[in-house]
């Protein structure tokens, strides 16, 4: 099985995740961040004519290109503009209240990352945005240009481990006493300045400017925080025997799953389906350069009295 392009995104690791979430006819499976619905696709046919999917996402013009993929599936689909942070809120609307799948791809898609207005890359020059829900009030730009030197620093270290998120900081706060810091390039640029990096040289395998990127990203859309709400309400939303599937592509967002699949095991209300995470094979990477980065971890509910094998 193999997972072919949708509206320029391709999905990662789709055999594994198909098999490891062993969908079946007439389930009801949610994927919590549908985006142009790769993953999705293979859910609703999994899940045939008795089944229903429920897509959420927080980017208007990904539900649109999942209701497009999604069209002429054989199952009942429903696709919300909401944050999988309100996932209990959502399934309430539509009177559901537990569900034999959950699944979340954790994360920006390349759709996001190809169009250059959205500003979540600096390989295209474009407005200093990252908002994935057009909604939220503050941007990238806001961020960079309004919050103190402190705060800047542990906001690029917290959000992806920068180990020179102090001298990359400082950079900034000097740089915006000249003019506002608007594009993604005059960004990027200014992050390499304060790495003393060229960023062609390529001396190392990512680019100067990643990391403080995907840093500015997950504060613009609380992505730390979404997940952490998304974990605590799994458990209450999954019905016994329930699979809930996570791929991450950084420690920043691996590191919460794996503890919290780690405790509710120990507190007997998941059984871990993966003993470690499932990474992608020599061929996927060379195919598909996303996928390099991808963990998946999956988990299983348990019945309320902790028992095994239900």
């Amino acid at each position: 099985m193999k997972g072919n392009a949708v509206g320029g995104h391709t999905p990662v690791l789709v055999r594994e995740v198909c098999e490891l979430l062993a969908i079946r006819p007439g389930d009801v499976v949610v994927d919590a961040t549908v985006g142009a619905g790769g993953h999705a696709r293979l859910f609703a046919e999994a899940c045939g004519s008795a089944g229903r999917l429920i897509g959420l996402d927080v980017d208007p013009a990904n539900l649109a290109l999942a209701g497009e993929n999604l069209r002429d599936c054989p199952c009942r689909v429903d696709l919300l503009h909401d944050n999988f942070a309100n996932l209990r809120a959502a399934l309430g609307s539509l009177g559901v209240q537990r569900v034999n799948v959950l699944f979340a791809d954790l994360g920006v898609s390349s759709t996001q990352l190809d169009q250059a207005d959205r500003g979540f890359s600096f390989q295209r020059d474009g407005p200093l945005d990252m908002r994935m829900d057009p909604r939220l009030k503050v941007t990238a730009a806001d961020l960079v240009n309004r919050i103190k030197e402190r705060e800047l620093c542990d906001l690029i270290y917290f959000n992806a481990q920068e180990r020179a998120a102090r001298r990359i900081a400082k950079r900034i706060c000097q740089a915006r006493r000249d003019g506002r810091i608007t594009t993604t390039s005059r960004l990027a640029q200014i992050i390499c300045g304060a790495l003393r990096v060229d960023p062609n040289s390529r001396r190392s395998k990512i680019h100067p400017a990643t990391r403080t990127f995907q840093a500015l990203r997950m504060a613009v859309n609380d992505e730390s925080g979404c997940l952490t709400t998304l974990l605590e309400i799994a458990p209450a939303v999954l019905a016994p025997s329930g699979r809930f599937g996570v791929m991450a592509f950084h420690s920043v967002e691996d590191k919460p799953v794996k503890l919290d699949f780690r405790q509710r095991k120990n507190e007997r209300i998941y059984g871990i389906v993966t003993k470690r995470p499932i990474v992608a094979g020599d061929e996927e990477r060379r195919a598909n350069p996303r996928s390099r980065s991808a963990k998946l971890r999956v988990a299983v509910r348990l019945p309320d009295d902790g028992t095994e094998g239900a």
